[in-house]
């Protein structure tokens, strides 16, 4: 198997379950483990792979979360286009994700917040207070169904016996 071929299939199998074991990829795939093992410290390492995540369903734990996602327009900077008001909106530490997006809008921010008073203080207080922001529109998340390829909250079946008169 080739280089570039051996990546890509040890990332599309690690992208779907971070947690599978080495040994697992490796016979899976018809490779040596540690012809794995050195791909993905190599991948690491060129950045390739930049973390690793764990999903959490959190409507299922008792601490209460808010997600929410916030649309952005900007003025481009001369010169540096979008990257410079995206770098201070991703440093907030409330930020999940940054993204440049096609659209009406600019950006599309990824946040999360105890309540919704402190996610609209952060959009109010923070964030459309930047210089380069001309507007925002905030959409708060009410149920997640699919997040990262995984669907949450399955419908288990009715067992019940359906009853006729």
């Amino acid at each position: 198997m080739k280089g570039c071929d051996m990546r890509e299939e040890i990332l599309n199998f690690i992208e779907k379950n971070s947690r599978v074991d080495l040994k697992e990829v490796a016979v899976c795939l018809g490779i040596s483990e540690i012809d794995v093992a050195n791909e993905l410290a190599a991948m690491e390492s060129e950045g390739i792979i930049c973390g690793y995540h764990t999903l959490i369903d959190w409507d299922k734990v008792t601490e209460e979360r808010i997600h929410a996602l916030i649309e952005v327009r900007v003025t481009p900077q001369r010169g540096k286009g979008f990257d410079e008001i995206a770098e201070r909106i991703y440093k907030y530490p409330e930020v999940q994700s940054t993204y440049l997006i096609s659209g009406g809008y600019d950006l599309l921010v990824f946040m999360e917040g105890k309540t919704l008073r402190e996610i609209s203080s952060f959009v109010s207080q923070k964030l459309s207070t930047l210089d380069s922001v001309i507007s925002t529109t905030t959409h708060f998340v009410l149920r997640k169904y699919k997040d990262h390829g995984i669907i949450l909250n399955r419908n288990e079946e009715d067992e019940r016996m359906i009853i006729t008169p």
